[in-house]
């Protein structure tokens, strides 16, 4: 008598669950914009409030409780801003300081940076930190020094001691470091041994990957120079040589205010700033979203 084996008992497949697929909301939008849009509108109040104001007369402006809309466009404000014979030289000042301080932060930033990520020498690594540590600085401890060395070189009351001390920026250079950071070295070695340069690799290679992080350099860099008061303040005494931002204080006088003018002169000031964020909307997002903190 033979024993025969049983039939392979056959499992069959258990039958697979559908995989779940996006969740249905109620709402045509995304459940965060009903946090984001009341923010957004916080922010944009101010925006909004210069804005109209500046289409106000100054008796409007001062009225307590104050007008949330103007009950007539006035454009006097607009007219004494752009009749001024030194507004167009103070624009003319603000944007030769503002381009070349964009300018040589975007070259030197980026040799900088390139050196920094690429190139290992003696005492890289502390030049790093230390180089970071004076992003620590307040400006209130720079400012006499910084000074005192425009002085020696003769630059005091002239658009070069504004220039100066914007050259080259620890962030700019720490940004673009990081961002040549993530870069695949494959790429460079294949251009090193073609036989380019480390400069010829930096312009043809590195710098067109980076353009995200060139323009956030140059959108910031822009931003911090158009918009700053202080350092001018300090350094320029002469009207001709004169910012936008300095020469907007010459609005307020110790008795009479014109609140129309300075509103006026303010959105005219905003809206470069503006534009220029706008414009490098896009990559900025891409640059901070690329650049991590990898060392």
């Amino acid at each position: 008598m033979t024993l025969t084996a049983p039939p392979a008992i056959r499992s069959e497949p258990a039958a697979r669950k559908p995989s779940p697929g996006p969740r249905r909301t109620l709402l045509p939008f995304s459940p965060w914009h009903l946090l984001l849009a009341p923010l957004a509108l916080v922010f944009a109040l101010p925006l909004l409030w210069l804005l109209v104001s500046s289409f106000m007369s100054d008796s409007e402006i001062n009225t307590f409780p104050p007008a949330l809309w103007p009950s007539d466009i006035d454009l006097g404000g607009y007219r004494y801003v752009l009749g001024n014979a030194m507004f167009p030289r103070w624009l003319l000042n603000s944007m030769i300081v503002s381009g070349a301080a964009v300018a040589s932060n975007l070259v030197l930033a980026s040799l900088g940076g390139y050196a920094l990520a690429r190139m290992r020498f003696g005492g890289s690594r502390v030049l790093l930190m230390l180089m970071l540590a004076t992003m620590a600085v307040p400006f209130q401890l720079t400012m006499i020094p910084t000074f005192l060395v425009m002085k020696q070189f003769g630059l005091i009351d002239t658009l070069g001691a504004l220039i100066v001390p914007s050259l080259v920026t620890p962030f700019a250079v720490f940004l673009l470091r990081q961002f040549f950071l993530s870069l695949p070295r494959e790429l460079e070695e294949a251009a090193w041994m073609d036989g380019c340069s480390r400069l010829r690799v930096l312009w043809s290679i590195v710098l067109p990957l980076a353009r995200p992080a060139l323009a956030t350099v140059a959108v910031l860099t822009f931003l911090t120079t158009w918009n700053d008061l202080s350092w001018p303040l300090i350094a320029i005494n002469h009207e001709s040589q004169y910012t936008l931002q300095l020469g907007l204080t010459t609005f307020q006088g110790k008795h009479q205010t014109r609140w129309s003018a300075v509103m006026a002169g303010n959105v005219i000031t905003v809206l470069p700033v503006l534009l220029a964020f706008l414009a490098a909307q896009k990559t900025f997002i891409r640059s901070l979203t690329s650049t991590g903190l990898k060392g």
